[in-house]
């Protein structure tokens, strides 16, 4: 169990990092007017372990604030990224 922990915690830990650069770069490329990067992809990031660095994201450099969606698919998520430890844990131990 401490194995997969350390584990999955390094593999969020990654992805929100990676979320949080990837909304710093489309809030520079909007105000840019410059091509940007698709809502799905944010989006997706959020869903695959960034959702606390997406959320982040969105309140220190105020991007996608206004999308009730974006708030929706986050929270949901990083709820779901803290059940899953608990949930392995009792998989295994129940």
């Amino acid at each position: 169990m401490k194995d997969f922990l350390l584990v999955y915690l390094i593999a969020v830990a990654a992805v929100c990092v990676i979320a949080f650069i990837t909304y710093y770069i489309d809030k520079i490329k909007a105000q840019k007017k410059a091509w940007r990067i698709k809502e799905s992809v944010l989006l997706g990031l959020g869903v695959i372990g960034g959702a606390l660095g997406a959320l982040l994201a969105m309140n220190l450099i105020r991007h996608k604030t206004k999308h009730w969606y974006f708030w929706a698919v986050n929270i949901v998520a990083l709820l779901a990224h803290i059940a899953v430890p608990f949930i392995v844990y009792l998989t295994i131990y129940a």
